[in-house]
């Protein structure tokens, strides 16, 4: 069998030929690559993902994953306009969706090769990668619900799940525990966005839009998803690393309450 040889072939036990969608030919050798190692620099990354901005590192940086050109974009809407409007037939719509998955694949080879550099990037860079511990099979899961149990808002759902899977949460992670085993840690995400990473305070109306986030307790103005990669980076014992006026934690109510000033009133008995 003859292919065209995009990188070293390994020493790989077994092959597999396949055709996608897009009536692409392919040839993949079943091989174990060898984990990247460490840098030994002690360093440490938080990763925030979100659907504005695909990952916002605790560094500062803010990575995109490649999509669809807007040209390309709008021949997908076209071509999907014309195979909802045409008469069913064996032929005709067989060419329509081949030339839609043709599309399609552009954005899937992108977002792929846009995770495995990331991927490559973060496990040669950092020792230690933090992400958020988010269950994206679930979040991904078909918005319509049951019969027995519709689902609510099924439009903005749906909406949210496609920019979920086209930013590759997932894969992203996948490929990090993949190339980085044992330095790929889990953080609970709660109130990452919503809590200071300067002064602790937890405020909701601390993020004033998608992108900027402003504490009233110590001003700091910042990026909204960078200050909660920055959360993020602080491991588990992020929630306990702020300490309030009053004593307690920023994980939950104070536990330390200042004295009365006065005596309480007596109760009638």
């Amino acid at each position: 069998m003859r292919f065209r040889r995009s990188r070293a072939v390994p020493d790989a036990r077994s092959y597999r030929v396949t055709r996608d969608r897009a009536g692409r030919w392919q040839v993949a050798f079943a091989a174990v690559p060898a984990p990247i190692p460490a840098p030994g620099t002690g360093g440490v990354v938080g990763v925030d993902r979100g659907v504005a901005v695909s990952a916002a590192l605790s560094s500062g940086e803010m990575l995109h994953c490649p999509g669809l050109r807007p040209g390309e974009h709008a021949r997908l809407v076209r071509l999907q306009h014309r195979l909802a409007r045409v008469r069913r037939g064996p032929n005709r719509r067989a060419r329509l969706r081949a030339r839609i998955a043709r599309v399609k694949a552009r954005e899937v080879d992108r977002r792929k090769d846009w995770v495995e550099k990331t991927s490559t990037s973060l496990a040669r860079r950092y020792d230690l990668i933090r992400v958020e511990d988010l269950p994206v099979g679930t979040m991904t899961r078909s918005a319509r619900g049951s019969i027995v149990e519709p689902g609510r808002n099924v439009r903005q759902e749906a909406g949210l799940n496609r920019s979920i899977l086209a930013h590759g949460w997932g894969l992203l992670v996948q490929r990090l525990e993949q190339k980085a085993p044992g330095r790929v840690e889990k953080i609970n995400p709660a109130y990452t966005s919503q809590t200071c990473n300067t002064c602790g305070v937890r405020d909701r109306q601390a993020r004033e839009n998608q992108a900027a986030f402003g504490c009233r307790g110590c001003g700091q103005q910042a990026n909204a998803d960078v200050n909660a990669a920055r959360n993020i980076a602080l491991g588990p014992q992020w929630a306990t690393t702020w300490v309030t006026a009053r004593g307690g934690n920023a994980d939950g109510r104070p536990v330390n309450r200042e004295p009365p000033h006065c005596a309480p009133p007596p109760v009638d008995g």
